[in-house]
């Protein structure tokens, strides 16, 4: 099988459907409110969890079996039902239709994997074995946010302010890069890790005031 082409998907405000409504259901429902999607459900039953989000009119759920009328608007779909017959006509269905969709239990039926991730701010970073060991994923996942604490997180908000304003603001080319480059060299990041944020704070103000900004 040819590699995979990785990408981060803006979700805010997208239909997406999940077909299922047991623990796994929940979960993707849950990852995907927190990205801003729009989620629907369809299944004859859901979890007491996935009932009181309908009841609260965070989820739309529709109570019943899977239908390719579900598809409609849809711009993403999980496919958790648990039945292997109807994962396969979600996978089918959805295909046909050139839709982004995962089958969780069996991923080669669609047409990407979800990678294990974890957020720091606006970090984040995912490991994905193409579908091979989602156990080995979650294993690396877990020992990097051993690695990438909270700090990353404020420090890259720090980071995404600072570089805006040398961006626009110093016209140099080779000053302006060399400004950014100190912003996240060796020293930085070194810091960073050891959780020293008041020192980082000033290494990145020294290099703000060194762009003249």
């Amino acid at each position: 099988m040819s590699g995979r082409y990785l990408v981060s998907l803006d979700l805010n405000n997208k239909r997406c459907l999940i077909v299922g409504g047991g623990s796994v259901a929940e979960r993707k429902a849950q990852t995907l409110l927190e990205c801003g999607a729009s989620v629907c459900l369809v299944s004859p039953d859901v979890t007491p969890l996935l009932e009181s989000m309908v009841q609260d009119d965070i989820i739309f759920y529709r109570k019943g079996c899977y239908s390719s009328s579900d598809l409609a608007d849809v711009f993403l779909v999980i496919g958790a039902s648990g039945r292997e017959d109807v994962n396969r006509q979600v996978a089918a269905d959805c295909l046909a239709r050139n839709l982004i969709v995962n089958i969780v239990d069996d991923p080669a039926k669609g047409n990407f994997f979800v990678p294990a991730t974890f957020r720091r701010g606006s970090l984040e970073i995912a490991v994905s074995t193409g579908g091979k060991s989602p156990l080995l994923a979650r294993k690396i996942r877990e020992e990097l946010e051993r690695t990438y604490g909270a700090q990353y997180g404020e420090f890259l908000d720090m980071l995404g302010g600072l570089r805006k304003d040398i961006i626009q603001n110093v016209a140099d080319p080779e000053k302006k890069k060399r400004i950014l480059e100190s912003l996240v060299d060796d020293r930085v990041l070194g810091l960073l890790k050891e959780g020293h944020m008041d020192l980082v704070k000033e290494m990145l103000l020294s290099a703000y005031r060194g762009s003249g900004s």
